[in-house]
């Protein structure tokens, strides 16, 4: 293929994708944002893990639902169940902007009982229940992601791979430390590329061929053929033994019966870095804290500033940030941090932190490695230090004087939140 060809065919597929065309216009995707993530504690009391805000001014589904749009996938479904009030709202106020009329459109897919008195019972189920929504939309493929990870990633390669090998599901997968791999799907691939095992959190992984410290861990992302997808989702549903779950029956039931194939992500990843695709679970505090804080570093691993794969979110009306006095043990300042609109630093000083919207921090304070969502006051005085701070919280040095009443992680790291410090933000009664 000549530069020339090349070029024409590049600029084609760019302006497929900006208009929906290609097979991303085929395609309709399925996002499972229903579940709770535990692993975060309290930090998920009071909102599904999807909607847990992340990287200064965004939520975690954000990047999810940025990388359809982006990849020209444009019918979107999102699956709530568990506390998503927080995360309905964001859509609503934040993803609006697809334009219905040619086609464009996220859909919430709340549990409504449409087939049993039952909520959603597992990741396929979910999908299942909404059978009459994708069949009225006649799509030709069905992605399926989950809506708890951050990354950067072009559906449509996947999409074409898919097509091109004929397969009638295709795993996107990655390489993972062993160490790591029992708490994913590891999968066991042949030579042309075809699934020939999986086991769902292994106790004692399979290591990849060729590479012994890592394995081969699915991402939770799926493409069907939508007939083949839809026959599988109803023999899974009348299944009474199953737990209806992608990873732990859906999946295993068709690999060896069917073309499921894996996609590795590094060939359908926006940008590397050093070589490695970005990918990140951020299911417990401690991952949670490590990827916002690397955000700040000089030259971070996922490029928010990327103008031609931006991230998409709910922009809010707010000021610039400001940081004010100059005087001698009174300085207003940041250093190596992120600090989103609406934050005022007062004669206080910011280290290795991000800070959410609408963040003050006051007098005479120092945060050091410190991730504070939305909505926080750092009074006068405080001194805080590897912390995550969750939204509304009202810190005071007299109310930082107990430690026990926080939540520590293994790794030294301090979850505060309004409840614990015995403020009333979220009132039932």
């Amino acid at each position: 293929m000549g530069v020339a060809e090349a070029l024409c065919r590049t600029l084609k597929t760019q302006a497929e994708r900006r208009h929906g065309g290609g097979l991303a216009r085929s395609t309709y995707a399925v996002v499972l944002a229903g579940g709770r993530g535990s692993r975060l504690k309290e930090l998920t009391d009071w909102r599904c893990k999807p909607a847990v805000p992340f990287g200064g001014k965004y939520r975690i589904i954000d990047f999810t639902l940025s990388n359809c749009v982006n990849s020209g996938v444009r019918r979107i479904g999102v699956a709530t169940q568990y506390k998503s009030h927080s995360l309905i709202r964001h859509l609503q106020r934040g993803w609006a902007f697809l334009d219905g009329r040619i086609g464009e459109h996220v859909d919430i897919l709340p549990a409504q009982q449409q087939v049993a008195e039952s909520w959603y019972r597992g990741t396929a189920d979910a999908v299942f229940q909404n059978l009459n929504i994708l069949r009225r939309d006649g799509c030709k493929y069905v992605l399926v992601l989950s809506g708890d990870h951050v990354y950067k990633m072009d559906y449509a390669r996947l999409l074409e791979e898919h097509v091109a090998r004929e397969a009638d599901a295709t795993v996107v997968c990655v390489q993972v430390p062993l160490a790591d791999a029992s708490s994913f799907g590891v999968l066991e691939v042949d030579a042309a590329g075809r699934i020939a095992g999986f086991e769902e959190k292994p106790a004692a992984p399979r290591p990849l061929p060729g590479a012994p410290g890592t394995a081969l861990a699915s991402m939770g992302v799926y493409v069907f053929n939508a007939p083949f997808l839809y026959e599988q989702l109803i023999r899974d549903a009348d299944d009474r033994r199953s737990g209806h779950d992608f990873g732990k029956d859906l999946l295993p039931h068709i690999i060896g019966r069917y073309r499921v194939h894996a996609h590795r992500f590094a060939e359908s990843c926006v940008e590397m870095f050093n070589g490695e695709p970005y990918w990140r679970d951020v299911g417990t505090l401690d991952a949670y804290w490590e990827a916002n804080l690397e955000l700040a570093k000089i030259t971070p691993q996922l490029n928010l500033y990327d103008q031609d794969w931006p991230v998409w979110t709910f922009q809010e009306q707010l000021p610039p940030a400001k940081f004010v006095f100059d005087d001698d043990g009174r300085r207003g300042m940041a250093l190596d941090s992120m600090v989103s609109g609406g934050c005022i630093v007062s004669g206080a000083t910011v280290r290795r932190s991000v800070l959410f919207s609408n963040v003050r921090v006051d007098d005479g304070a120092l945060l050091e490695d410190c991730v504070v969502l939305p909505d926080v006051v750092v009074g006068p005085g405080v001194q805080l230090r590897r912390a995550v701070v969750d939204r509304h919280c009202r810190l005071e040095r007299a109310s930082l004087d107990d430690p026990r009443r926080f939540r520590a992680t293994e790794k030294g790291l301090t979850l505060i939140t309004p409840e614990m410090l015995g403020q009333a933000v979220h009132q039932l009664r």
